[in-house]
């Protein structure tokens, strides 16, 4: 790697092996999560689900095959936690794992997550609630309806934001360069499942060309979006091996 920026983003944080206290709080959560046997209706405004569920689905389910799994929410901790970021955006909270994640990590952030599912929503609510996190927003309804008036409301720019809403390419880049209009030369954006399908392939392409990227890192699972003005224009694809395999392999028992 020739930037030191990447180099010590790599090493420091991607690839930081070093224990959180906070992460344990989640992992309870998410215990408790795979315990349940609440059955819930599901509302998909996205791209579906991989592995063919219906509607009628237990919560249980969900947290197995749907909720980020420890190590990428743990990154997505260590990122906020080393770029302390004020106003966070979350595009899919799911059941509120990866939220609590980002919360936890800087007690200071605003966050602001975005839910299409009213009962999914209702059992992020419990997450958040169980762990005392009063800093998040959750905002129900459909992304193409929530997403430009929270935006046009905003007081401070996106520090933060993880895209996890829609595995399609057309919304995915639309909401992208939504949020492009509150972005500074500082900001981070992450995007989910970055080699999903071939529409995120797509989508994950088209925002690598755009002109105000400045700096990608392909970790397989997740995409880092830069827009760091010092320096020239580049695109990284690096390995996340100490993570890679076992999820992988979860990839591989889930779609057989």
């Amino acid at each position: 790697m020739h930037s030191p920026f990447v180099f010590a983003l790599y090493n420091n944080v991607v690839r930081h092996t070093g224990f959180f206290a906070r992460y344990e709080d989640v992992e309870h959560c998410r215990t408790e999560l795979l315990a349940s046997e609440q059955i819930i209706t599901v509302t998909d405004f996205g791209a579906g689900s991989h592995t063919g569920a219906g509607r009628q689905r237990r919560v249980r389910d969900i947290a197995r095959t749907a909720a980020k799994p420890r190590q990428l929410g743990q990154l997505l901790f260590r990122l906020v936690n080393h770029f302390q970021p004020r106003t966070v955006l979350e595009l899919g909270t799911s059941l509120g794992l990866t939220t609590a994640y980002l919360a936890t990590a800087n007690s200071k952030s605003r966050i602001i997550t975005f839910e299409g599912c009213p009962a999914t929503a209702a059992v992020a609510r419990e997450t958040f609630n169980s762990l005392g996190l009063r800093t998040v927003e959750l905002i129900e309804g459909n992304l193409d309806d929530t997403l430009a008036p929270t935006l046009a409301a905003l007081s401070a720019p996106i520090d933060f934001a993880f895209f996890d809403g829609n595995h399609r390419y057309e919304p995915t880049v639309r909401y992208f360069e939504q949020c492009l209009a509150c972005r500074t030369d500082q900001s981070v954006f992450v995007l989910d499942d970055i080699h999903w399908s071939a529409e995120m392939e797509k989508a994950w392409e088209a925002i690598k060309a755009h002109p105000e990227v400045m700096l990608t890192v392909d970790l397989f699972f997740m995409g880092l979006v830069f827009f760091r003005k010092n320096q020239p224009k580049q695109h990284f694809s690096l390995r996340f091996d100490h993570v890679m395999d076992k999820l992988l392999d979860r990839a591989r028992r889930l779609s057989a």
